[in-house]
């Protein structure tokens, strides 16, 4: 290419090149050869030389900026895997980090409650011959009634350590959905005190069986309705659905009550963390071991709205 016409000519091939790739490259270099036919001056060889020039200019210019696409979108790749792994390690750390601490608990859990239980037992045994006793003195009679009923609390605190600290093992068998949701739906009916919450079932049709332990199921997810029933206004809804695919089927509990802070979300299967007044911390926690003891999950997600939705993740009994 001769003097400056030469650039001119040069820099929208460059430019197309670089911005479209080989078609854009090639049409500025056609155009550029017909405005230096029409317009430029020279020799025929040498305005050959030029369009030879042009095209040889946008095919490499082309090539690198390909080139450098290719290795821009590899090193993107890389990078999303890169971090997909990381976050998988850390929520394997995490995982890792849980288990040991629920273990370590755990264990205390167990030793407590033994040793509670024996004296406990003492405790209400007495009071049990007191009462049958029949004191006439109001209040003597009273006390004998708050201790009866404190006790009865306690064994069921106690009852729900060992639970959390050695839950028995499931009893794994291939089990229909929609009887253990209409068995639930009933218990849980029996558990509104009063409120005025409606209880629905959504349940997509054509359900595979699960493999589970359908006694142990039916326990985590009335806990999970019971807990959406008191955390739901008067006039609110919880709702039970099913859907699933040829890997895994879903349970949701949803509510649309007050929810759980963001920072707490994370710790709701910590044991003895709980945003109930009254509550004991333990009820989430079992029902986390007893799913992953039968090879599920179990996830809490805020609503967009208002309320929780509490998942139970099973795998599908896999099809002769």
């Amino acid at each position: 290419m001769g003097g400056s016409a030469g650039v001119v000519y040069a820099i929208p091939v460059a430019l197309a090149a670089a911005l479209e790739g080989w078609a854009g490259g090639l049409a500025a270099a056609a155009v550029s050869s017909a405005c230096a036919l029409v317009f430029g001056g020279g020799h025929g060889l040498a305005k050959v030389l030029e369009w030879i020039a042009l095209f040889v200019l946008a095919g490499a210019t082309a090539a690198a900026t390909g080139r450098e696409r290719r290795l821009r979108r590899h090193f993107e790749e890389v990078a999303g895997q890169l971090s997909s792994v990381y976050e998988k390690v850390q929520a394997n750390f995490e995982g890792m980090k849980r288990v040991e601490r629920l273990s370590a608990i755990g264990q205390l859990s167990a030793g407590l409650a033994h040793e509670i239980r024996n004296p406990l037992a003492s405790i209400s045994g007495a009071a049990g011959i007191l009462a049958r006793n029949g004191d006439p003195d109001a209040k003597n009679a009273k006390c004998v009634e708050i201790i009866t009923s404190e006790c009865q609390r306690l064994d069921g605190l106690l009852t729900n350590f060992l639970n959390f600290a050695r839950p028995r093992p499931p009893r794994m068998q291939s089990t229909a959905l929609e009887p253990v949701l209409e068995n639930v739906l009933a218990l849980a009916g029996h558990g509104v005190r009063g409120k005025t919450v409606r209880l629905e079932k959504r349940v997509e049709p054509g359900l595979q069986p699960v493999e589970c332990d359908p006694e142990q199921l039916e326990q985590v997810l009335l806990n999970l309705m019971i807990n959406a029933i008191e955390a739901s206004p008067d006039g609110g809804t919880v709702t039970l659905s099913a859907t699933g695919d040829e890997s895994k089927i879903a349970i949701g509990v949803k509510d649309h009550g007050h929810g759980v802070a963001a920072a707490h979300i994370d710790r709701l299967f910590d044991p003895f963390f709980t945003t109930k007044e009254h509550g004991t911390g333990l009820g989430l926690p079992v029902a986390h071991q007893i799913m992953r003891q039968m090879g599920g999950s179990l996830l809490a997600q805020a609503n967009a709205g208002e309320g929780m939705t509490f998942s139970v993740v099973l795998p599908a009994k896999v099809q002769v």
